[in-house]
């Protein structure tokens, strides 16, 4: 039985999400990889990198904070969402909510929602680590938040892909494969870590067109006041994308599946 009243998906769907932090809260462990991820990435790429590429490791740091802040988002969601609907469904978990009378969609949309705390956990890490390091934004608050709003917006929209994977593919360990070859060439092929006019030739044309450089250009630009140019939009636009095109066909495959 399905119940149809208004917002019924929206309700159901946030209501499920509290079932989600609930399961964080009572197993820690689930947030470490939101916590270390942005740490080890910063500490490693500043001090691994930052002499040879700028230097300095605090003028490297301000480089490529804002790189690793949409990397950060990225990671976030693609690491941990996918695979916790898969593990869910192979567990039974889905099937016990369609005794529910709760829209057929809503524990799927609430497993989303629910990893949203993930998002805040990570953005917060790396900026207090940032602080800490020597990094600071050139801009004003409301800036920062935009950027760090982009970079969670750009990451959730993103994380439709994993969502999609997790619900088609069988084995748990697949899900984590798929999910990290399709980061490295988004993530890295981009002038986060240096310059594109460094770069080969047929690397700077993926450049051009990757759009997390979009993104990383956007929050580069908030946080060390750059000029914007057309970043904000193209980055809102990428978002809508990937949600317009993978939402629904997350939802019909996990439809067809539980």
């Amino acid at each position: 039985m399905t119940t149809h009243r208004p917002y019924a998906l929206a309700r159901h769907s946030f209501a499920l999400a509290g079932r989600n932090l609930t399961k964080m809260r009572r197993n820690p462990g689930l947030f470490t990889d939101a916590v270390m991820l942005p740490v080890i990435f910063l500490l490693l790429f500043v001090y691994l990198f930052g002499g040879a590429v700028a230097g300095s490791t605090q003028d490297y740091l301000q480089y490529v904070f804002p790189g690793v802040l949409v990397m950060t988002a990225i990671l976030t969601g693609m690491t941990s969402t996918g695979l916790s609907i898969n593990l869910d469904i192979k567990k039974g978990v889905f099937d016990r909510f369609r005794s529910l009378p709760i829209p057929r969609s809503a524990p799927l949309i609430g497993s989303v929602l629910g990893d949203g705390v993930r998002y805040v956990i990570a953005v917060g890490s790396l900026f207090v680590l940032g602080f800490v390091l020597g990094f600071r934004v050139q801009t004003d608050v409301l800036s920062a938040l935009a950027a760090a709003g982009l970079a969670v917006l750009f990451g959730f929209a993103l994380s439709w892909v994993n969502v999609l994977i997790g619900v088609v593919v069988k084995e748990e360990t697949l899900v984590t494969t798929i999910a990290f070859l399709g980061i490295f060439p988004l993530a890295f092929g981009t002038d986060m870590v240096a310059p594109t006019e460094t770069l080969p030739g047929w690397l700077q044309a993926w450049v051009d067109i990757n759009p997390v450089t979009h993104v990383m250009d956007a929050t580069s630009a908030l946080l060390l006041d750059e000029p914007l140019g057309s970043s904000v939009v193209a980055t809102l636009a990428w978002s809508a994308a990937f949600l317009v095109v993978f939402v629904p066909l997350a939802v019909r495959a996990y439809q067809r599946r539980v």
